[in-house]
């Protein structure tokens, strides 16, 4: 029995499963506001990566006009972590600071506000390179 949320599937001539237009376009939208990258949500909706991606380059081209893939959208949420721990100094004095740890051990103590500017481009750096 399918259950009025469940559909067939119809596949094409070689066993392809075809994707009705409207499903795909949920799928588009519902990865825009997830956040996560194409792989990882094509794998977590059990589509091919490949074909993910040409959906989705398909889409932002009838969109933009253009073959380009337009930059990241800014009102993308992003989630960083923030631990506030006790220090624990021998000498009783309180700690001034800030320290970033990063993934791979890397860790990055600030001091002043200066320093601060330049951890941010670092950050914006790292977040583009992944």
């Amino acid at each position: 029995m399918i259950n009025a949320d469940e559909s067939v599937l119809k596949t094409d001539g070689l066993g392809r499963v075809k994707t009705p237009m409207a499903r795909r376009e949920q799928l588009l939208d519902e990865f825009e506001r997830s956040g996560l990258s194409g792989i990882k949500y094509a794998a977590l909706v059990g589509i091919k990566y490949s074909t993910f991606a040409s959906w989705l380059h398909k889409r932002r081209r009838q969109r933009d006009g253009v073959a380009s893939v337009p930059a990241k959208s800014v009102d993308s949420m992003r989630w960083l972590e923030a631990v506030v721990e006790q220090a624990q100094n021998p000498g009783g004095q309180n700690p001034t600071g800030l320290v970033l740890e990063f993934a791979g051990g890397v860790r990055v103590q600030l001091s002043n506000v200066n320093q601060a500017i330049l951890a941010a481009a670092l950050v914006r750096a790292l977040e583009k390179s992944c």
